[in-house]
């Protein structure tokens, strides 16, 4: 919306479960260390937003550059701090926020319909939200206007680094474990749910009921070519390949 792009979400997202995951493992399946797992996380996704924003408000480096270096940089980092290794055993309290059900309804779902609906009215009825909306339309004329677009920007990859934080949750929760690898692929098909649904790459225009429907397509779509027996390479390909004809698509139409 602000017309940048967040290339280290899934570098982010596994940065936090694997601190939340060494946190958790000084105290095993217990659940004794699960809130200390919880902020840690919480606090790494918010230094990693931190770091993002400063170098794009107040450094100048372009948004494509300065989260390509960085998701290069957590990447580096999760290695490290893995080893390579899967970290597992996680208490039931969280496994359940990724297997159980509330009224019948994946806890995932309801997560993720929740946080849907904490932007949606973040970005339609706060000034922050009305400023990503100019700022994406017109930045330097939203910053003559006297509205802090560099603070914009830091809220805005923090938020960005926080939602991370609770994908790293529900991540860790759905799977029992922490790797420096998951979701790699998640990077592709979030850029693809966004321009599906409505979002314009240069920015100020969309919205997220757009994005949480296009989400639903996607996954119906990508469940309904795996009970086909499709490859996940060819499924991976095919994303890619309906993404840059959108985008070809609509470069050619404005």
């Amino acid at each position: 919306l602000t017309g940048g792009i967040n290339l280290s979400i899934i570098a982010t997202t596994n940065a936090c479960g694997l601190v939340m995951a060494s946190v958790m493992a000084m105290s095993p399946g217990d659940g004794a260390m699960l809130l200390p797992a919880l902020l840690a996380g919480l606090v790494t996704a918010v230094i990693i937003g931190l770091i993002n924003g400063f170098l794009i408000a107040f450094v100048g480096v372009s948004p494509i550059l300065a989260t390509l270096g960085m998701m290069t940089l957590i990447n580096g980092l999760n290695v490290l701090i893995s080893g390579g290794t899967v970290i597992s055993g996680f208490p039931p309290s969280l496994l359940w926020l990724g297997n159980g059900t509330l009224l019948g309804i994946p806890m995932p779902l309801i997560l993720f319909l929740l946080f849907a609906f904490l932007l949606w009215g973040l970005l339609e009825y706060t000034p922050l939200g009305r400023t990503v909306y100019l700022m994406g339309s017109n930045e330097k004329a939203t910053r003559f206007s006297g509205l802090n677009t560099q603070k914009t920007i830091m809220a805005v990859y923090v938020i960005s680094s926080v939602l991370c934080w609770v994908a790293a949750i529900i991540m860790m929760a759905k799977f029992n474990s922490a790797k420096a690898g998951y979701g790699e692929s998640y990077l592709l098909i979030a850029i693809l749910a966004s321009v599906l649904g409505g979002v314009n790459p240069d920015g100020g225009f969309g919205r997220i009921i757009g994005i949480v429907l296009a989400l639903f397509v996607l996954q119906m779509l990508e469940s309904g070519l795996n009970l086909l027996g499709v490859s996940s390479y060819l499924i991976m390909a095919l994303w890619g390949g309906i993404l840059i004809l959108f985008i070809a698509l609509q470069k050619a139409r404005s």
